[in-house]
């Protein structure tokens, strides 16, 4: 019995024992690791994943959406679950192989069904093949409607531009890492919304379990951009520019209408102009808006500059009488010419301006020093961003007067050996339009929050520039370019008088040193000339059919009609009686 005895107790040794590990390790389950325990239960079935906040959009004057966020949904499938299944139609019920599921999706999707029967065959045992990317909510109903039990719709959010290539170059484009140009990339701050995040638990098989879903953080969606552009006329400008580019045989186009009140720019057409739809379609030199980023010089439009300067300074007036031959030679070897060949011309300042003459400007502009031409050139926005701060825009200031050299001194008269964009060009005309007070430019208003707040864009800082008796006298000497100067074979606006200038600028050819044969042509418009209301500013580069100003008149007197027409300008055809010669 002694034996027996022993093993009973050992046994019951032993499992005493065990009960005491148990319970210790059931108390350490249960107390010491039960948060760890659960927090790892939970990120086992418990699944966050983010709310994508939707972009906001950006809008034109009038509230026209120029580029907005849109619902779309990717197609995919899990090949691995790809077979025949019934479909229940009415009180029947139909076989439908995968071969016809595809051909469905085909019709829905514009994806032919032999491409997507390979993309869901080519690995049988995955769980996931793309089948189509970015379907519409139309799509989206379409495709559930199929029950096809082993496609999924992913959804998501895409970028859309409803104006296509019109304004493109504005509110330009965003990509696989987010803004990329115009005001998508300088409003950037506005547009982006903040994403949120919610839970969901899931199977063993990774199912969402249904009911599970919590949202632990709402997103909130981005900002409206709110633009002074105005779509109408946007896209008047931008049609008429297309079409005249193309006329002009011209590599590309920049057309600008600023109200000269408050320096709104109403209409900043490009061409080619990038279709932000299809950024992949249009040549990377295009991407952008020329009108903001692209250095040129100006030529001939820079006279009224130089004009202005002389007399807001006193050392000249419209009637100075100047005595202009075709050319002038200088003994360090330089030469300026005038475009055409002609007789001793006795011209005044404002004769200079309506024939455009480059010598005699040069003859009458040296009266002001390096430093006071300089001065101007500054406070009429030259060399500086401009009050847009568009992505893109040169920051080189102007070339200071003491790397002037001998010729640059007179050149700069007339708007070569100096690069401004078209943006400050339009700017500067703003200026002579609004009595010699320069308003910056300005293409966005304000930002309007999700939930309704607007945050004001900061007013621009006017600059007086010149007097408002010598803005005054510039717009009557321009008048003079449409009556009996460079314009003068282009037809009237009839009811309306016109402050214009034309430039046909060469354009520097670096390699061999010098100019080449290729230009910049361009026309400065105030409208009406006695009562300025709008700038209209238009350039063509290396136009091969007409390749002087006399190209852009018919761009120029399209625009500024519709301007007229559009905003209902009282008729004004008050002529200039200022002499051009003497």
């Amino acid at each position: 019995m002694r034996p027996l005895n022993r093993r009973t107790g050992l046994v019951a040794g032993i499992m005493l024992a065990l009960i005491l590990a148990l319970a210790v390790r059931l108390v350490d389950l249960q107390v010491v690791d039960a948060r760890t325990l659960d927090a790892e239960s939970n990120s086992q079935i418990s699944v966050t994943q983010p709310i994508y906040a939707d972009r906001g959009d950006i809008d034109s004057a009038d509230g026209t959406v120029l580029a907005s966020t849109v619902l779309r949904y990717d197609v995919t499938a899990a090949p691995a679950e790809a077979s025949t299944f019934s479909r229940a139609d009415g009180k029947k019920s139909e076989k439908v192989t995968v071969e016809q599921a595809m051909i469905s999706l085909a019709k829905i999707t514009g994806t032919p069904a032999k491409t997507l029967l390979s993309r869901i065959t080519a690995n049988p045992k995955s769980q996931y093949a793309l089948l189509a990317s970015s379907v519409d909510v139309s799509a989206y109903d379409s495709i559930t409607a199929l029950k096809i039990p082993y496609v999924y719709l992913e959804r998501h959010t895409a970028r859309t531009y409803p104006d296509g290539a019109v304004a493109g170059n504005l509110v330009g484009f965003t990509g696989d890492s987010g803004a990329q140009a115009g005001l998508e990339l300088k409003e950037n701050s506005c547009l982006a919304g903040t994403d949120g995040s919610e839970t969901y638990e899931r199977s063993a098989d990774g199912t969402a379990l249904p009911g599970t879903t919590t949202v632990t953080k709402k997103a909130v969606s981005g900002g409206t951009v709110e633009t002074t552009i105005d779509a109408d006329l946007q896209y008047q400008v931008q049609q008429v520019l297309d079409e005249q580019v193309k006329a002009l045989g011209a590599q590309s186009g920049t057309a600008i209408v600023e109200r000269v009140s408050d320096g709104h720019l109403l209409a900043v057409a490009d061409s080619p102009s990038v279709d932000p739809n299809n950024v992949n379609g249009t040549a990377s030199g295009n991407l952008y808006s020329k009108a903001f980023t692209d250095l040129y010089e100006p030529g001939s439009t820079m006279k009224v500059l130089s004009a202005a300067s002389l007399i807001d300074q006193g050392k000249a007036s419209p009637s100075t009488e100047v005595t202009v031959p075709d050319e002038r030679t200088f003994p360090w070897g330089g030469r300026i010419g005038d475009a055409e060949t002609h007789p001793v011309e006795k011209l005044t300042l404002t004769g200079i301006l309506a024939n455009s003459s480059n010598v005699g400007i040069s003859l009458i502009g040296t009266r002001l020093s390096k430093q006071e031409r300089y001065d101007y050139l500054e406070k009429f926005g030259l060399g500086q961003v401009s009050g847009v701060d568009f992505p893109g825009e040169p920051t080189a200031p102007l070339k200071p007067v003491s790397q002037w050299d001998e010729q640059t001194n007179y050149n700069e008269l007339f708007g070569q050996g100096i690069s401004a964009t078209a943006i400050q060009m339009a700017d500067a005309y703003q200026a002579i339009a609004n009595g010699g007070v320069r308003i910056p430019a300005t293409l966005v208003t304000g930002c309007r929050s999700a939930d309704g707040t607007v945050t004001k864009t900061a007013a621009q800082t006017p600059v007086r520039v010149v007097s408002s008796s010598t803005s005054k006298q510039m717009l009557e000497m321009m008048e003079t370019t449409m009556q009996s100067g460079t314009l003068s074979g282009t037809a009237p606006i009839s009811g309306y008088s016109i402050a214009t200038k034309t430039g046909t600028a060469q354009i520097a050819d670096a390699p061999n040193g010098g100019y080449g044969q290729d230009y910049v042509t361009s026309v400065a418009a105030i409208a009406p000339a006695a009562d300025p209301q709008y700038v209209v500013f238009i350039t063509f580069t290396k136009p091969t059919v007409n390749k002087t100003s006399a190209g852009v008149g018919p761009a120029f007197r399209e625009i500024t009609s519709d301007v007229l027409q559009d905003y209902r300008v009282t008729p004004n055809d008050q002529e200039s009686n200022l002499p051009t010669i003497w």
